[in-house]
């Protein structure tokens, strides 16, 4: 009889966007009872520091720290591999990776893999994601080393301030008028191939513009977790 491997969460950020990471994985696993869903350890710490402070105002504390010790507390758990749901963290995914041995399943990485097989027109890749994912150069890097180009919005201050309000009051009609307003900005100038890039929009619904075809970066982690755990089973006791 075979066990899933287990995943390490660092999660908490935010707290919103963890709980819906848990229930794709969960609505991903074809199950018939408990023991068919992958085990994890989450590290729910929604005080690390904020990425927005720190990539945007640069005023705030260095999330790296906390992030690798949430990382050694979970391969210290037992954990076979981590995930992060949040890809403004993933700049710092070079202080998580050199703190532990077990593997890291980076969402940019494996996201940007998705984007190249897709073939997007002219190369294009629409962005939905915060300022601090731009700020950053992890998807531009990413896409690039892939032969794609990136489409950033033009109105940075919108997304912000819808990002906040997801926050702060959840998922809402205005939040997600501006990312469908975005989703069409961005079809317009030839990103027909567009990521959902912040797991606060991942909670938002029907935000694709037409003929656009929208990936959430959240659920190719999702598809990772499931593929790891689950096709390179470690042997159980019967």
């Amino acid at each position: 009889m075979s066990a899933p491997r287990s995943i390490g969460v660092l999660g908490g950020m935010g707290p919103e966007a963890t709980i819906l990471f848990q229930r794709k994985l969960m609505k991903a696993i074809e199950a018939r009872d408990d023991a068919d869903h992958i085990p994890l350890i989450i590290d729910m710490n929604p005080q690390v520091p904020s990425r927005i402070a720190r990539l945007i105002e640069g005023t705030g504390e260095d999330p790296a720290p906390v992030l690798a010790a949430m990382a050694r507390r979970l391969e210290a758990a037992g954990v076979e591999a981590l995930a992060m749901p949040c890809n403004t963290a993933h700049y710092y995914a070079p202080a998580i990776t050199a703190a532990v041995r077990v593997p890291f399943l980076n969402m940019v990485e494996l996201s940007a893999d998705l984007a190249a097989m897709a073939g997007p027109t002219a190369g294009r890749v629409g962005m939905l994601a915060s300022p601090a994912v731009r700020l950053t150069g992890l998807f531009d890097e990413a896409l690039a080393a892939r032969g794609l180009s990136v489409l950033w919005p033009k109105d940075e201050a919108a997304m912000l301030q819808a990002i906040r309000a997801i926050k702060a009051e959840g998922p809402g009609r205005k939040a997600s008028a501006t990312l469908a307003a975005v989703s069409a900005e961005l079809a317009t100038a030839g990103a027909e191939f567009q990521l959902v890039a912040c797991t606060e929009f991942s909670l938002l619904a029907d935000i694709a513009a037409p003929d656009v075809r929208v990936v959430d970066t959240l659920d190719v982690l999702v598809g990772a977790i499931k593929n790891f755990s689950l096709s390179t089973c470690r042997k159980g006791s019967d």
